[in-house]
């Protein structure tokens, strides 16, 4: 699928290169600032590292997270350095699941105990944009840079009829990388983005539990297509002219 989505980006680039065509928002890149709206699907998941211990307890033989669908809302401000480099803050929300699947023995048998994990990140993400020249009204991009979340999900005590289960801590730091088109349209620019964002520490609250000593870390990661709106005809904007390159 993802690399189904990275030809379906190149067909219009390869098919626009054949002729030219009158651009679209001409002077959108003379305008320093920018404000837009983001609508994604995520998929989160989590790398797992078991314990040092791991093969001598007694009933978990194995840990997996298993990622499942979500769904994000980013308000988009970007600053244009030049017209090949921005830099871009995108505050939001990411609503998403992980399933934690353990395999257990116990009774002179294996059975699997599935957790539902929800999360929903406060989202704040700061990311640098390097864009190439413009193609008539198409351009390709790359972003990457740094993030912090909190999970407002996050469980500081579990309630015992959903005992056991394992705790995440709310705080994450992460970096981002992804690649993206920019269609300039009459009206306003859009985007299709496609963006991996991977946590730098560990979410895993230790307790009395086996289930959480059965892992080392618990590291976050998510992978996001974003569609993005952004701007629009500037020139009929008086109150934006402040903003606009001498």
């Amino acid at each position: 699928m993802k690399r189904l989505l990275i030809i379906i980006w190149f067909i219009p680039l390869a098919v626009q290169a054949q002729r030219a065509k009158p651009l679209n928002l001409p002077k959108y890149d003379k305008v320093n600032l920018h404000f837009g709206m983001a609508l994604g699907i995520n998929r989160m998941s989590a790398t797992v590292t078991n314990a040092d211990n791991f093969y001598v307890l007694d009933s978990i033989y194995s840990v997996e997270c298993h990622p499942q669908i979500g769904f994000n809302i980013n308000i988009v401000s970007n600053w244009n350095i030049n017209e090949y480099f921005s830099v871009r803050f995108l505050p939001g929300l990411n609503f998403g699941q992980r399933n934690m699947e353990y395999l257990l023995y116990g009774d002179g048998k294996f059975q699997t105990k599935v957790m539902e994990i929800e999360s929903t990140y406060l989202d704040f993400p700061l990311l640098f944009q390097l864009k190439s020249a413009r193609l008539n009204n198409f351009r390709m991009y790359l972003v990457g840079g740094l993030s912090y979340k909190y999970d407002l999900s996050a469980q500081k005590k579990i309630a015992d009829e959903d005992k056991p289960r394992i705790r995440f801590k709310p705080n994450v730091l992460s970096y981002e990388v992804g690649v993206g088109t920019d269609f300039f349209l009459e009206y306003f620019k859009f985007a299709i983005e496609m963006k991996y964002t991977f946590g730098m520490n560990s979410v895993l609250v230790y307790d009395d539990s086996e289930f959480a000593a059965s892992m080392k870390s618990l590291t976050p990661k998510m992978f996001t297509v974003t569609l993005l709106f952004e701007g629009s005809d500037i020139e009929s904007l008086n109150f934006l002219k402040w903003f606009r390159k001498n």
